[in-house]
């Protein structure tokens, strides 16, 4: 079985809005859905709109507390290619983020295999682009 969605806390709907907006795009995601401070989104060009149609939906936490993030926790989102990994990772910079860790092959030293980006959106959530070559 695989996640069938992910819910990523925000402090600002718009501010974290702005921030997904550009890195999904990146990614091959678009907005699918906004309502009550819930920004949903889905892949480019699949069918269907609004909530139904999203893998991936930023909002303010339900119990109506302050969005934080957890220490070690991240979220990973799978890219295409590296050109898509470093198109992420610039998104986030271009729009609130902050560097975990450039574009590049983990280990470092590897040709091959895994290629990947850290970054933290403007709640402070880790979130990994990365694909395999």
């Amino acid at each position: 079985m695989g996640i069938g969605y992910v819910t990523i806390g925000a402090k600002d709907s718009d501010a974290s809005g702005k921030f997904y907006d550009a890195v999904m795009g990146a990614i091959g995601s678009e907005r699918k859905f906004r309502d009550g401070g819930w920004i949903g989104y889905g892949e480019v060009g699949a069918a269907g709109e609004g909530f139904a149609a999203c893998h991936s939906f930023v909002c303010p936490p339900h119990d109506g507390k302050t969005a934080s993030f957890g220490n070690g926790s991240m979220l990973a989102f799978l890219a295409q290619s590296p050109d898509a990994v470093k198109a992420a990772h610039k998104a986030a910079m271009s729009n609130g983020g902050s560097d975990e860790g450039a574009p590049g092959f983990r280990p470092p030293e590897a040709k091959e295999g895994f290629y990947g980006a850290y970054f933290r959106d403007p709640t402070g959530n880790k979130i990994c682009v990365f694909c395999k070559v």
